[in-house]
């Protein structure tokens, strides 16, 4: 069965598919505050992408665009997505779908940045991402990663 990431819409049948990662003791991932926080119209654009398997939700994430007014981490300052809340859920980890994930949101060819989650760092550094490494106070308890494609100017120092 072929599965490919697609934006989730915005309206309720996400929000119940998302109750099934709440349920399942990932708290902390959820999405809910969020959905509910976006909740208007159905073709409205979503900062929220997953793969289904069949008609179930089993891998999700956030992408916000930010702009180079707040860029922090790049020089010269420029847009990148911000990626947070990468989730595959239990019994479909480690077969390929957060790397698929990642690939989809490496697609839009501008840099990215995220927060990785505790035991995530192997992962992220799999999918090429690298610790911004220069002097900045921590943010909210951050410990950005980011990752930049082909041609695009190295991280602020």
């Amino acid at each position: 069965m072929e599965c490919k990431v697609e934006s989730l819409s915005i309206n309720y049948k996400t929000l119940e598919e998302f109750t099934k990662f709440r349920e399942i003791g990932l708290q902390e991932l959820s999405m809910m505050d969020e959905l509910e926080t976006n909740m208007v119209e159905n073709d409205s654009e979503s900062p929220f992408y997953g793969i289904y398997l069949g008609n179930k939700l089993i891998a999700r994430m956030n992408i916000y665009r930010r702009d180079a007014r707040f860029d922090r981490y790049f020089e010269p300052a420029q847009d990148y997505l911000e990626l947070w809340k990468l989730e595959v859920l239990p019994g479909y980890q480690k077969k390929g779908y957060g790397a698929q994930m990642v690939q989809f949101a490496k697609s839009f060819g501008v840099p990215i940045k995220t927060n990785p989650r505790v035991q995530s760092h192997n992962f992220w550094e799999k999918m090429g991402f690298e610790k911004v490494t220069y002097d900045m106070e921590r943010d909210l308890g951050e410990n950005p990663l980011v990752w930049y494609p082909d041609g695009v100017t190295e991280q602020k120092h």
